[in-house]
């Protein structure tokens, strides 16, 4: 029998406002995690980036507070970046816009003032980054005594992102009577701690394998000295005509100097860190989801607030040293059963790096090398070289290859 929102016991209103998005069937985790929360029952959600994990948590809660009248915050999600509280700000009020229920996005890097206003008015939702929402429980101005629940968004990342004292302290200013809610792209063996402390008797559904990337993410691995990898992608990005492109490079001041060299060489791009103001960081996440701006060049902190479904194809200027943080950046394409392209520029200095992310991935990919952009160094080819050649969209670049 084919799983409808109708099926998951959500609320005529739930479901309508789900259906004027144009979502017939929920997605794996949405089936799994929404009656379990609509049962009340504490859960760990585990899934990849794209998968509709903020559907599956703010549909029960809109259901379980809807009808009730203003008064004091009932429900808290924490999110690592400004950006996530933004995005699902945004679909607390899509989602909710047949409830009556009010939300708003508490997060630093702006005035407190009209955030105060917010909480003291009464909202029903609160989207937080920790520390932003350490300040308000500081100067009085959040209230958790009638909390109901508690989402923990992206946990794995709020972790990373060395947040685990800020959470610990929120944790201790909460009712213990609440439903907790927590969802990760991966349970490293800190997000299972934080569970073990947040949660209760929880259920736990995961989605897929962990550290899998796709099955519609074509992998294009090219090797090139570092020297010269600015203009071997500015030459690439030159015949790529179509489709948004995300760059993802390893510190803030690479991503400015890149962007730089690539508007140098008239292709449309802007850089989005954690130095840039709120303001700039909104402008250049507008741009890249309207269009303006083809080429977006973020660090990885920053692109955790990147919604956007259509990006064609996520390049790799920086090879990650963490290979789960490859298998998030290639997650950005290929989204809801479309076609992708992870292209990744690796020098030699990088080379057994690829070597622990083809070991998670389960994948060994040819080294490839572009004329006149060969590496000083021949690269390392992998043992296994099954299925190193997938069907890539159309998207690929057609420039001439050579393999060592």
């Amino acid at each position: 029998m084919t799983v409808s929102f109708h099926t998951l016991g959500l609320s005529p209103e739930l479901i309508q406002a789900v259906e004027e998005e144009g979502y017939e069937t929920p997605t794996p985790i949405q089936e799994q995690a929404i009656p379990l929360a609509l049962a009340g029952r504490d859960v760990v959600g585990s899934a990849q980036t794209g998968t509709g994990k903020t559907a599956a948590f703010l549909l029960p809660i809109l259901q379980r507070l809807g009808g009730r009248p203003r008064g004091k915050v009932r429900a808290l999600v924490l999110v690592p970046t400004r950006e996530l509280a933004e995005q699902v700000l945004e679909s607390a009020r899509t989602y909710g816009r047949h409830t009556g229920l009010e939300a708003a996005a508490v997060y630093g890097g702006v005035g407190m003032e009209q955030q105060t206003q917010a909480l003291r008015r009464g909202v029903a939702i609160v989207i937080a980054t920790p520390g932003r929402l350490l300040d308000h429980i500081g100067r009085g101005h959040f209230d958790p005594s009638e909390l109901e629940v508690l989402v923990l968004d992206e946990a794995d990342r709020m972790l990373d992102m060395g947040f685990a004292p800020d959470v610990n302290r929120i944790l201790e200013t909460l009712p213990e009577r609440r439903q907790t809610l927590l969802f990760s792209a991966t349970i490293s063996a800190d997000v299972d701690r934080l569970a073990r402390r947040a949660l209760q008797q929880h259920a736990a559904v995961e989605i897929g394998r962990r550290a899998q990337a796709a099955d519609g993410v074509a992998h294009m691995l090219v090797a090139v000295d570092k020297t010269v990898k600015r203009d071997l992608l500015a030459r690439m990005l030159t015949e790529i005509t179509e489709g948004r492109i995300l760059v993802f490079t390893r510190t803030k001041y690479g991503a400015d100097r890149l962007t730089r060299h690539l508007r140098h060489e008239g292709h449309d791009a802007i850089a989005l860190h954690g130095d840039k103001t709120q303001g700039a960081r909104n402008a250049a996440l507008d741009g890249f989801r309207d269009g303006t701006t083809r080429v977006l060049v973020a660090t990885d902190l920053a692109a955790r607030g990147v919604d956007v479904d259509d990006i064609a194809i996520v390049v790799n200027y920086d090879v990650p040293a963490d290979p789960e943080v490859y298998v998030h950046r290639v997650g950005r394409t290929a989204r809801a059963g479309a076609r992708g392209l992870a292209l990744t520029l690796m020098s030699p200095d990088e080379w057994l790096l690829m070597v622990d992310i083809e070991k998670l991935i389960g994948r060994a990919l040819l080294r490839e090398t572009v004329p006149g952009f060969e590496p000083t160094m021949a690269p390392i080819q992998p043992r296994e070289q099954a299925a190193v050649r997938p069907s890539g969209p159309s998207v690929r670049p057609r420039l001439g290859r050579g393999r060592r």
